[in-house]
């Protein structure tokens, strides 16, 4: 496994983030338990939750599932960088949401409980709350900092100038800010490289990509769909009809290359500057195995180029409206 650092912290972290969306609602949570353990034993030392994961079943039951796990012991607890968010809804009363300080508070402390830890060492906003200020937000973040409670403050889903915004408050308070963004990035959605990117690069935020195979569309839709192994409905089809002739030529390039067409996708991300490394979120024992492969997959000038004619990005950012 290959290590970097968390944006400019010293917090070293794999270049491979296990997601958790999936425990609970897709996999059971003896096989979440297992594929917790074969992350660790393969050198991933990055996960990532959130506290309304988990829904259908309830918002945390995924925190609960990942706090048992801990509960085993075994250094499990000790050997993970463990990432979870706030802002989204915990439930039907006023103040069960967003960052407003007493959300945060509450927030933290249930995630704490369902998670059996006293600490979490990335603690993520999960969308920019456009209704608290940021001397409150950061007032709360240093008051969980001083009590222990949190180590770092990380972003997700956010815009350029809100992580200038978010960091410009933080520099007035002589606190750290955010060391994170977590942004959709793939090869077929590539917007955050406008202005996301430059911006986490010129504040030092290592960037997490989520969703790094689009839903699957990079992981070799054609060919399983060509084998029956793989039927796409409803938007999911819609999606590949847009993206059908880049597909095609996405994986015969992966052909090609002999890799697997997801390790292609994941291994573009790992060869992106400013990123720390992207969130996968294996439902299965199998789909990790698969994304481990990603790392041993090398890309040279060429077939990054020849990526880039296939779905073009954004070469000009920050000012790519402007050229």
């Amino acid at each position: 496994m290959d290590y970097t650092h968390l944006g400019r912290t010293g917090l070293s972290v794999s270049r491979l983030v296990l997601g958790t969306m999936n425990f609970g609602p897709q996999t059971p949570e003896a096989d979440a338990h297992a594929i917790m353990d074969a992350a660790h034993e393969q050198g991933i030392n990055f996960f990532d939750t959130a506290n309304g994961y988990g829904r259908p079943i309830y918002p945390g039951a995924t925190e609960d599932i990942l706090g048992r796990w801990f509960a085993q012991g075994g250094g499990r607890r000790e050997r993970t960088v463990l990432a979870t968010k706030v802002y989204g809804a915990m439930g039907d009363w006023p103040n069960e949401g967003k960052l407003s300080a007493l959300n945060i508070r509450r927030a933290l402390d249930a995630s704490l409980t369902r998670l059996q830890t006293d600490h979490v060492d990335l603690y993520q906003f999960h969308h920019i709350d456009r209704d608290t200020p940021w001397d409150e937000i950061w007032q709360a973040l240093e008051v969980a900092v001083a009590q222990g409670k949190v180590l770092y403050a990380g972003s997700s889903n956010f815009a350029g100038w809100h992580i200038a915004q978010a960091q410009e408050a933080a520099r007035s308070r002589h606190f750290l800010g955010l060391v994170s963004e977590q942004s959709l990035y793939n090869l077929i959605v590539r917007d955050i490289e406008r202005d996301v990117i430059p911006a986490a690069q010129h504040y030092g935020l290592g960037v997490i990509p989520w969703s790094p195979l689009q839903g699957g569309l990079l992981g070799g839709v054609l060919g399983k769909e060509a084998s029956g192994k793989r039927r796409l409905e409803g938007r999911a089809a819609e999606a590949l009809a847009a993206h059908r002739p880049a597909i095609e030529r996405y994986e015969a390039l992966a052909g090609r290359l002999g890799v697997e067409p997801g390790s292609l996708g994941l291994a573009w991300l790992l060869h992106r500057p400013g990123v720390t490394g992207p969130i996968i979120g294996p439902r299965t024992m199998e789909q990790l195995n698969s994304a481990l492969a990603a790392l041993d997959v090398k890309l040279d000038d060429a077939v990054l180029a020849e990526l880039d004619e296939i779905f073009p990005g954004h070469k000009t950012s920050p000012e790519d409206y402007a050229w």
